[in-house]
This record gives structure tokens, C-alpha cells and sequence, in this order.
């Protein structure tokens, strides 16, 4: 709730003596309206004066005492959440936390009794969004559970296990959806149906698995030709400088002498070529900032991928990180040993990497296939 910063003191009489009560408004985030609110702040015979009990007052968190004088309601928690927790996370986690509380749970959990919502009913309205994916349930799922955790690491609910309900929820995080993968060959003739700075944008994405918001977020002085590495410092995302999506992506990407060739090559062709310069500029800003990358999937790389022949269906995905996942694909698919692919996409652990990343050709599953068959009746 926000508190306004006027308010008014009465005296109320009770059974140990008269008390000061500060009545003030605050608008509820669940629905907007005002409503009055009020914190007994002592004894007439402690404050014996409205100076003393102004005093008092300056001492009262009144967003906190809104939570402790009766029922908390789900957006309370939320509200408290996004003062506090948000601002920690990634620009981009920011905005995927923001929709999901914004858009999902506090509609439909706001107005009920933080503590009174049941595992079994969070759990028959996962189920109930059905245009949404089982991966997408699960981080709505975990979103909840950090609210109800954040609540209870404030104080604002009992911290027990039963006052978090989604502790016991049940989500399947398993998705059905297979990210479209191309090959190397396929990826070079992407590259070639574009002109010079995407052409370098793509060919830098395709060696090295950088996700889009870290290619855009390089500068100049994040390339190290003399050391080999790429410093991965920052990441442009939604319009703005934010940090890299997670500590492990921080970590120096290698750069090999043929890709550093190219990479020299373009910093010798652009106008914005000094070290605090960003790599893939905007030229309509002046290299202000670097290039939107939602305009060069829709303007370059899906229309040069459908015109080299890589096949999607209406309406399916083709972005940059389909690059990430080819990238994975090639080096697992040519027995790469997992643990250098993991520190190649800097995941925090090698399972996201094999799980998430590596999806084996048709062609490598048939030859598989094959050598057992081959060991089996010949």
C-alpha cells in the first residue's frame, strides 16, 4: 500500500489509560481504492503531548504496520516484493518477474488472504492456463514462491512451511518444445544474405554462443585480442544497460584468432571504432546505443533464415539464441567433452547445458542407431 504523508491524531480512551492513534489513507494495491488505516503509537501518560506523539511516529514503519494489523492480502506481499527484491534482480529477470506478477498472480491471488491460499488451489489454476507452456507454469510457480518467501523473510507472515502453500505445489517444468537448430553451413549461409555489421553480429553469436543482450552490451575494450577472451561486462536489454543475466555469464569468452581477424576487421570499417564504443552501434542514434535486437530478428535474421531454406512453421520462434542451442547442438554432436560446451555458453551447471541446449541431429541418432544395429547381427 502507499502511504500518504498526512495523517491525523486522536485520543482514545482504554482500560490501562488513553491512548494516541494516528489515522492516515492508503491506496490498496489490489484495487486502487483508499481506505483508512490506523497504528496506536503509546500512552497519553508516556506522549504526553501530539509533539511527543509525532516523535513516536517518525520511529513506525506504516507500510509494515498495515501488514501486522490484520489480514495480509497476496498483493501486500507482492507489493512489498517489487520495492525490495526486484531491484536486485537482471534488467531482463526484472521485466519477466514484473509481467508475471503483474499479468498472473496478483489478478487472480490479490485480494485473498495471503495465508489462507491452499497448495491445491494454485496448483488446479496452473492447470487451468492452458495456452501456456509447462516451463512458462513452472516460473510462475517459482515467482510465487518467492514472494511468500520474501513475506516471510520480512515478517510480514508466520514463518512456517505451511504459510508458504506453493512449497507443496506440484508444476511440471518439462516443455514439449524443441528450439529449431541449424547447422553450421546453414548459419554461414544466414550470415551471407546480410550486410556487414549483422553479417558480424550473427558470425559472433554462431562461434561463440553469446546470448543477444551481451553481443549488444560489448564495447570495444571488452574485446582482449592480446589475451584471447572476450569480457562479457554488461548486457543491453529493453533499451537500457543492465548486468549480465547470471554471475556464471560473466565469465571471459575465448576468442580465436580467426573470429578476432574478423572482429578487427569490422572495428576497422565502423565509424565508432574507440574503446568505449559500443561493437554493434546504432547508426539512426549515433552510436549512442547499440542496435534494438527485436528490429534485427524481424528486418535480418528470420527473413534470411527463410531464405536460405530453414524450415518454420507459422508462427514459430527464430532468434539469435537459436544460434546458442546450434552452437551446442555441433560441438556435443562431434563428442565435445559436455563440461568445455557448459564453460563455452557459461551455464552454471552442465545439466542445463545437455538438457536445454544440445538437441542431436536426426542424422547423429541414425548412426547411432546403425553401430548397435552393426554390433548386434553383423
Amino acid at each position: 500500500m502507499t502511504n500518504n504523508q498526512t495523517g491525523w491524531f486522536t485520543k482514545e480512551p482504554r482500560k490501562k489509560g488513553t491512548v494516541w492513534i494516528y489515522h492516515y489513507y492508503c491506496t490498496r494495491d489490489s484495487d486502487g481504492r483508499r481506505v483508512e488505516h490506523t497504528k496506536t503509537l503509546g500512552y497519553l501518560a508516556d506522549l504526553p503531548t501530539e509533539a511527543d506523539a509525532r516523535a513516536a511516529l517518525k520511529k513506525v514503519d506504516l507500510a509494515k504496520a498495515n501488514f501486522s494489523q490484520g489480514i495480509i492480502k497476496f498483493a501486500s506481499l507482492v507489493a512489498s516484493y517489487k520495492k525490495h527484491e526486484i531491484p536486485e534482480l537482471a534488467a531482463s529477470t526484472q521485466n519477466c518477474y514484473k509481467h508475471i506478477l503483474g499479468d498472473y498472480l496478483t489478478p487472480r491471488w490479490g485480494n485473498l488472504a495471503a495465508t489462507k491460499i491452499e497448495p491445491l488451489e494454485i496448483e488446479a489454476w496452473l492447470k487451468s492456463l492452458k495456452d501456456l507452456s509447462n516451463p512458462s507454469k513452472d516460473k510462475i510457480r517459482r515467482v510465487m514462491f518467492l514472494v511468500f518467501k520474501h513475506g516471510q523473510r520480512y515478517g510480514l507472515i508466520p514463518r512456517t512451511e505451511d504459510a508458504n502453500p506453493v512449497r507443496w505445489v506440484r508444476q511440471s517444468a518439462r516443455s514439449d518444445y524443441e528450439a529449431v537448430s541449424v547447422t553450421p553451413e546453414q548459419a554461414y549461409k544466414i550470415m551471407m544474405e546480410m550486410p556487414p555489421m549483422e553479417r558480424m553480429l550473427t558470425l559472433l553469436i554462431a562461434a561463440t554462443g553469446l546470448r543477444i543482450s551481451e553481443a549488444l552490451g560489448l564495447q570495444w575494450a571488452d574485446i582482449d585480442y592480446d589475451r584471447k577472451q572476450i569480457h562479457v561486462r554488461r548486457a543491453w536489454v529493453d533499451k537500457s544497460v543492465g548486468e549480465p543475466k547470471t554471475r556464471a555469464s560473466k565469465a571471459p569468452v575465448p576468442l580465436s584468432h580467426q573470429l578476432g581477424q574478423y572482429l578487427l576487421e569490422w572495428q576497422r570499417q565502423t565509424l565508432y571504432s574507440r574503446e568505449q564504443d559500443w561493437v554493434f552501434p546504432s547508426l539512426k542514434m549515433k552510436g549512442t546505443i547499440p542496435r534494438s535486437a527485436s528490429i534485427l530478428v524481424a528486418d535480418y535474421l528470420r527473413p534470411a533464415a527463410l531464405k536460405v531454406g530453414v524450415e518454420l512453421a507459422e508462427g514459430q520462434r527464430f532468434g539469435f539464441h537459436n544460434l546458442r542451442h546450434a552452437l551446442a547442438t555441433f560441438l556435443v554432436s562431434k563428442g565435445t567433452d559436455p563440461k568445455t560446451v557448459q564453460r563455452m555458453l557459461r551455464h552454471a551447471n552442465v545439466t542445463t547445458t545437455l538438457e536445454l541446449y544440445a538437441h542431436s541431429m536426426t542424422e547423429d541418432r541414425i548412426r547411432a542407431q546403425e553401430s548397435v544395429m552393426d554390433a548386434m547381427v553383423n
